[in-house]
């Protein structure tokens, strides 16, 4: 997408007609127009200058973003979101008010109080005439922008909110003028009664009134518009403007335009990291809350990232620069953040198709007006004040900016707290979704295994166990003995050195430490070196029904205890999945994992439904499925979900951390909390909400105003309405607005307590273990599995007999390396049952599929 700066717009008929006019440039596949902060983004192959021509033929004028405007220069985008407008606007009423307060004066404190006035002045209705068209010129003069972008709209047939404020404004002023000339010619005549006719059919004030009023509510919409870039201003702010680096062993200061891909830049207490780097020496805790909004100050070490607008809260870190300039993390926010504004939401259609024949309709029924009064037999004057109510009572302006200003501040309330939503679309639908569909892994749980359960045997302590663990771990490369080796250092053991180790595939580890043997894996390697405990046995058998994977350890013929591991679910995983439901989503869990194991996840969590046994390219086909039930969300890791991301109605990318560039989510979460699903929900619901009433408040006011500006109940209630109260109608209508867009910063995001129920569509069973039983068809009837869930063109399967699987991480090994091979459509791996069901599209003999899994360090016992 190119993005332009337009120049010249007033209010949504403008957008609509800039939009139109580019629209229809051979090239531009998609035009967006920003009234909120005019500029205009397009898609397409059309050359730029044939873009600004269109704009400028248009009647405005236009020019591209530079690249350094856009993305690496920070400072240049700030300055672009300046409110630069309220200043001049200030300006611009403070000296209308002068004028129009000396006016006011002599138009009415003189005519209906008695006010003092100069003694030449006393019953000289030409002099008063005069001195009051001169100030009103002065006004009009002020604010001649009005005059000039209205009457250059008309010219180009595209009249806009200008061009009903300078209608209005020249018809009071040249009546008023006719009127003047016509009392002139009276006290020449001394018609006393035809000059005081005259002299009461004066709308001077009214015209300088109406563009006083309207440059008060033009200043008040431009301030409260500069503070919907708040967030997006907040952001840019951040970029630090210098940076220190290491060049030539000499510590230097630099602008931060100066930094390059690998150079070396330091930190000290205190400091803020320039650019996204690596941490080459030092530890510290840096404070990440401008970017994903968590409070709490993350631990770095070497080899861990720092992102640029982070701050360095503790420690000295030296660290390397990995991106800069337009690539660094908080250059992606910013874009991101200011693309989505550049789009629009499809519920803005409709304000937009009201704006492109709006004015003119406002025109036509102005001039109708008059033309009814008079014929119904009221003076010329009476009839003029009619019409011109009805010109500077209508606002084009708060349609305009209705959504706009709505999805412009939920966008920074989003970035705020980490929620990045990419367009205007992705704002309004993430809150219609009707099931959201969580990948297990990263998603739901932590996505490493960790120590869950230590249980040693009596006489054993856990220490001693741990010991016997640790030492013998440590010479593992399995994603097992990983989760040991974290937990033991958490605790702070010290190993000790192991001779002889040696790894028993399908069975475990074994070693010697200080002349004892040591041995570690599962139940068939314990009973061969002694009894193992009936209560122990039992104990496993639960762990393995909950998800875990129990590892037993003994020293000689001695067992030791049995230590559990699993993928653990994350903290708020159960509380978010809770929030989703109370808000009447249906929430389904994907998994690769076994039935078992899938089945005891989903029941702790609380999901309504599990579909296990599915690989990454099977989750694309599955939201299909689901899509029949409604508009379905798919919650993954933006990596290996990107079909299935693409697939969903919504995607969103969870934990995205630093690379919130992913191409296949429409929303990005920045953190790895789930609840922030159900927030970014919460959120798109309160933004089409604040749409919603923006809309209603923006119709219902045009609907109102306009007949009784018209006159339409006068001849009921006796209701009039002046022209300069209908000026100042006009100038609040954008100002409400846009003041309750504002209100979304106030939005709770985590708060649960205004969540509504909305109905599901689906007529799924809560049941997890039916459900899971239903898409898994059994253990048994695994071979059929591929057909019956995803409906690919399998031509023939073959079932591996696999020796030396023990875990789940075994099992995504052995799949993960068939699923490599050409002609392998997918491969359902069970430790438990040591088989691997290898569909295939096409031929592949068995002495491939052997050497690929044995390559793995497994044993392939046979293939049938």
């Amino acid at each position: 997408m190119k993005q332009y700066l337009v120049t010249g717009m007033s209010c949504a008929a403008c957008s609509a007609r800039v939009e139109k006019a580019v629209s229809a440039v051979e090239g531009v596949t998609s035009c967006s127009v920003s009234l909120l902060t005019n500029s205009m983004g397009v898609e397409g192959t059309a050359e730029p200058a044939k873009i600004i021509q269109a704009v400028e033929e248009a009647g405005y004028g236009a020019q591209e973003k530079a690249k350094e405007q856009k993305k690496t220069d920070a400072a240049a985008s700030l300055d672009s979101l300046q409110d630069k407008e309220t200043p001049r606007l200030r300006k611009r009423l403070l000296w209308s008010l002068g004028f129009l307060i000396v006016l006011m004066y002599f138009s009415m404190g003189h005519m209906m109080w008695n006010w003092p006035v100069p003694t030449w002045m006393e019953g000289n209705h030409v002099a008063m005439g005069l001195l009051q068209m001169l100030l009103t010129i002065a006004i009009m003069v002020i604010n001649q922008r009005f005059f000039i972008s209205g009457f250059k709209s008309l010219w180009h047939r595209a009249p806009n909110m200008d061009t009903l404020v300078a209608l209005g404004a020249t018809a009071a002023f040249g009546y008023s003028t006719y009127a003047l000339f016509a009392m002139t010619d009276a006290v020449l005549k001394q018609n006393d009664s035809l000059v005081m006719t005259y002299m009461h059919d004066f709308y001077f004030e009214s015209a300088a009134m109406i563009l006083t009023l309207i440059t008060v509510g033009k200043m008040l919409e431009a301030r409260s518009k500069g503070r919907t870039t708040d967030a997006l201003k907040g952001l840019m702010s951040l970029a630090p403007k210098t940076a220190v680096v290491v060049r030539d062993g000499v510590e230097q200061k630099v602008d931060i335009e100066e930094v390059q891909k690998g150079d070396i830049f330091v930190l000290r207490p205190g400091e803020t990291v320039p650019v996204d780097g690596v941490i080459l020496e030092g530890t510290s805790a840096l404070d990440e809350s401008a970017l994903t909004g968590e409070s709490v100050p993350v631990d770095k070490e070497p080899g861990n990232a720092v992102s640029a607008a982070t701050i360095n809260r503790s420690g000295f870190l030296r660290c390397e620069a990995t991106r800069v300039g337009e690539d660094t993390t908080l250059s992606q926010i910013i874009q991101m953040v200011s693309d989505a504004a550049a789009t629009k939401a499809p519920i803005a259609k409709v304000a937009d198709k009201v704006s492109g024949v709006f004015v003119p309709t406002v025109i036509t029924l102005a001039l109708l007006t008059m033309v009814v009064w008079l014929l119904t037999g009221a003076e010329i004057g009476f009839a003029l004040a009619r019409g011109i109510s009805v010109l500077v009572i209508s606002c084009p302006c708060a349609l305009g900016l209705a959504t706009p200003v709505a999805i412009m501040v939920g966008n920074g309330v989003g970035a705020k707290h980490g929620i990045l939503f990419k367009t205007a679309v992705s704002l309004e639908e993430t809150g219609k979704m009707s099931v959201i569909a969580l990948d297990k892994t990263g998603t739901i749980t932590k996505g490493q295994p960790q120590v869950t359960d230590l249980v040693p045997v009596s006489g054993v302590t856990e220490e001693e166990l741990l010991t016997a663990a640790y030492s013998l771990e440590r010479k593992s490369e399995h994603p097992l003995a990983n989760a040991i080796l974290e937990y033991s250092q958490s605790r702070n053991i010290q190993p000790e050195k192991v001779e002889d180790f040696q790894a028993l595939p399908g069975n475990g580890l074994t070693g010697v430490c200080a002349g004892k043997k040591l041995a570690g894996g599962n139940l068939a390697l314990m009973e061969k070196l002694g009894k193992v405990p009936d209560a122990l046995q039992k104990q496993a058998e639960q762990f393995a029904l909950e998800g875990k994977t129990p590892l037993y350890f003994a020293e000689g013929q001695k067992i030791l205890g049995m230590i559990a591991v699993a993928d653990v679910i994350k903290e708020d995983s159960v509380q978010a999945v809770k929030e989703m439901q109370n808000m009447g989503l249906e929430v389904v869990m994907l998994t690769g994992d076994n039935e078992q194991t899938a089945q005891a996840i989903g029941k702790q969590v609380g999901v309504d439904r599990v579909i296990a046994g599915v690989l990454p390219d099977g989750k694309e086909q599955v939201i299909r499925e689901l899509q029949s039930y409604g508009k379905v969300a798919m919650v993954g890791d933006g990596i290996n979900d990107a079909p299935a991301l693409t697939r969903a109605d919504m995607g969103i990318a969870i934990g995205a951390g630093t690379d919130v560039a992913i191409d296949a989510a429409d929303v990005v979460l920045m953190q790895s909390r789930l609840r922030d699903v159900p927030a970014a929900i919460r959120l798109s619901r309160a933004t089409l909400r604040n749409i919603h009433e923006n809309l209603f408040w923006a119709f219902f006011y045009n609907v109102i105003g306009i007949p009784l500006a018209a006159g339409v109940w006068i001849p009921l209630f006796g209701w009039e309405l002046n022209p300069m109260f209908g000026a100042a109608a006009m100038s609040l209508s954008s100002f409400c607005v846009v003041s309750n867009a504002l209100r979304l910063n106030l939005c709770k995001l985590y708060d649960t307590k205004h969540d509504k129920k909305r109905s599901r569509k689906t007529e799924h069973s809560t049941n997890v273990e039916q459900e899971t039983v239903t898409h898994k068809k059994g253990q048994e009837n695994q071979q059929n599995l591929s057909e019956i869930v995803y409906n690919k063109e399998v031509i023939m399967t073959k079932t591996m007999k696999i020796k030396g699987m023990m875990c789940g991480h075994c099992e995504a090994t052995v799949k993960k390396a068939l699923e490599a091979l050409n002609g392998v459509e997918e491969a359902q791996v069970s430790h438990e049952a040591g088989t691997a069901v290898v569909s295939l599209s096409a031929e592949v003999d068995n002495d491939t599929l052997k050497k690929t899994v044995e390559d793995k360090d497994y044993e392939v016992e046979s293939i049938e």
